[in-house]
């Protein structure tokens, strides 16, 4: 039968069928080596198929599932692997946009993670929005930030808002965009992503905790990523807070084709190999000198390409 994984647990899967009927289900073994390229051969989202097996136990009979097919993905978003930076871990699958979580202050979201998160979605055809949460913790110098982040983002195509869960401020905004859509909610542990979820579908009870007092960062409350089915239609998948995102599968030279505003312009450049550092008749390094690529951004490019290692392509 038909069903969608809402829940990993590392051997056991929770899935349910096309009528919201929920099992527990293992994974047949061939998936752990056939063609694996990830930790994971199954992430929450997936569509997949699941045989039951009668089990004699303790001369009574047991109805067991396995999951026997994995269903092609129409995408998925992957991360480096905390176990193991040569492998790539997949968050999810299946989306239809990702909702980046983000802070200016306890804790603080820097630009580099929240580049790092826009350039997975990119790559993996996956609509990214930023939501600057806690803006009832923001003064002068932090309402600043957020004007000129806002400013970054929106010119090139992303959707910014603010919110404060606290204050009750934008959050129906933040919800109308979830209705009828599989929405992935990712940021950093402690800016608030169980809170926001909690405040609006409280009969979720998902467990929150507040940011480190010694650390300034946020302690992680989701062990698992896991779907939830929202009233009114749609889906959010909550993921475990993410503390570092290193990019999976870019080479250095693509890079720069996910930065939608170096992307426009890459054709215009004198050499069809440009990396826009030192090569002469560069449009991005003209665009950046002429300030419609901003510095921020061109910056964050070049931290970002430095940390490619080219010998694992």
């Amino acid at each position: 039968m038909n069903a969608t994984v809402y829940k990993s647990t590392g051997s056991w899967y929770q899935v349910r069928d096309e009528k919201g009927k929920q099992y527990s289900a293992r994974l047949l073994g061939k998936f752990k080596i056939d063609g694996l390229t990830s930790t994971n051969p199954i992430a929450v989202g997936d569509h997949v198929v699941i045989d039951s097996d009668t089990e004699r136990r303790d001369n009574e009979s047991e109805i067991s599932f396995t999951i026997t097919e994995i269903k092609k993905r129409k995408n998925y978003i992957t991360r480096v692997s905390p176990a193991n930076k040569h492998q790539h871990h997949i968050i999810a699958s299946n989306l239809d946009q990702s909702l980046l979580f983000a802070t200016l202050k306890d804790p603080k979201t820097s630009q580099g993670f929240i580049d790092r998160f826009l350039i997975t979605c990119e790559a993996y055809h996956i609509p990214a929005i930023i939501v600057f949460n806690k803006s009832d913790l923001h003064r002068k110098k932090e309402e600043e930030k957020f004007e000129m982040v806002k400013d970054i983002y929106e010119k090139i195509g992303y959707t910014v808002l603010s919110m404060s869960i606290e204050n009750r401020t934008g959050v129906e905004e933040v919800k109308v965009l979830l209705k009828d859509k599989v929405t992935l909610i990712s940021g950093h542990s402690g800016v608030g992503k169980s809170t926001f979820i909690n405040a609006v579908f409280p009969e979720f009870k998902l467990k929150t905790q507040d940011v480190s007092g010694w650390s300034g960062k946020g302690l992680h409350t989701t062990t698992f990523a896991e779907m939830f089915d929202l009233p009114g239609g749609g889906k959010i998948i909550d993921t475990p807070g993410i503390r570092e995102l290193g990019l999976v599968d870019i080479s250095r030279q693509e890079l720069s084709h996910y930065f939608p505003e170096m992307k426009a312009l890459i054709n215009d450049c004198q050499f069809n190999n440009c990396m826009h550092l030192n090569e002469p008749g560069c449009a991005v390094k003209t665009a950046v000198g002429e300030g419609s690529i901003h510095m921020d951004r061109y910056i964050s490019y070049c931290n970002i390409l430095e940390t490619i290692n080219e010998k694992s392509y």
